[in-house]
């Protein structure tokens, strides 16, 4: 850019030279603001909680079938939270949706069991030949998050508190970090059993996929990841399956899985139904690739 000292007489093509440099200038800081806008705006949409009905007025033109399965979901789920499409969806939408748990149920006995959980977790990452300092600030910052969720505490939050926080990357992206290495720690541990799995996914080989497909940012997550997830902390998972598939004879259905922890190396769940002492509090919808919070009617709670 031309800058004209005080005593300086500009010639016509330097007076023509610095406005093209100012208008140059003036373009990019409206395309900043524009985007930082945008970008606002997008990060308010996510996490906001909305009926279901929204879901069938975006598939208004789309599939009947779709249309159809909306319907039934809508039987037993009243609202839908939306979480963004980056590839880090699912880790997102359990890290809401479990903290938002424990921010309405108050349930001291489940914060003590999964912060015991995460303990054994960072003796297996260690165990395995991982430094600390890889990991041990993502596993800070979510055990803080948990503490603030309980009420009573100084650095207690409030619901719009963990929303805002949680549309907070430089939160949230730690958050998933820290369940990226609690997941890759568990399939390594269990490299045997998860094995099969991954075979049936990929050519590579467990420590291949949890460092190409695991322990990345943006790396999308299927039902291994789920499984390790679920049997390293403990929490039982519902996913809702929204997807073209066809119906059976019955009628129309949305197939599910709930995802229940295991004891020990016993294999986890994955079943339509599940005992009455284990029920899934975290229900998540799965369309293909990305992942959503499901939130259902009052009189379906599990708390």
């Amino acid at each position: 850019m031309c800058y004209f000292p005080l005593c300086y007489n500009p010639t016509r093509a330097n007076i023509i030279a610095y406005r093209e440099d100012w208008n140059d200038m003036a373009s990019l800081v409206l395309c900043l603001c524009i985007f930082f806008l945008c970008f606002n705006m997008v990060q308010i949409i996510f996490l906001m909680q909305e009926p279901l009905s929204v879901l069938s007025e975006e598939y208004q033109s789309g599939s009947p079938i779709l249309l159809e399965k909306i319907q039934v979901l809508s039987e037993s789920y009243a609202a839908i939270r939306r979480t963004r499409g980056d590839g880090n969806c699912f880790f997102r939408s359990f890290m809401f949706s479990y903290l938002e748990h424990i921010l309405e149920s108050q349930d001291k006995a489940e914060v003590d069991r999964i912060t015991a959980n995460i303990e054994q977790c960072k003796k297996t990452l260690q165990s395995l030949g991982y430094a600390d300092f890889t990991f041990e600030d993502f596993f800070a910052l979510f055990l803080e998050q948990l503490e603030n969720v309980l009420q009573g505490n100084e650095s207690s939050i409030s619901h719009d508190d963990l929303v805002q926080r949680s549309r907070d990357q430089s939160v949230s992206d730690f958050v998933v970090m820290f369940f990226r290495f609690v997941t890759s720690g568990e399939i390594r541990r269990r490299s045997e059993f998860f094995e099969p799995f991954i075979l049936g996914l990929s050519n590579a080989t467990v420590e291949q996929f949890c460092k190409t497909s695991v322990e990345p940012m943006g790396e999308e997550s299927d039902h291994v990841h789920i499984i390790a997830l679920s049997d390293a902390l403990g929490v039982p998972i519902r996913v809702m399956y929204l997807d073209r598939s066809s119906c059976d004879a019955e009628g129309v259905s949305v197939n599910h899985h709930d995802f229940i922890p295991t004891v020990g190396d016993v294999q986890n769940t994955t079943s339509k139904g599940v005992s009455d002492s284990v029920k899934p509090f975290i229900t998540l919808l799965y369309r293909p690739g990305h992942y959503d919070i499901l939130y259902p009617k009052q009189s379906d709670k599990q708390y």
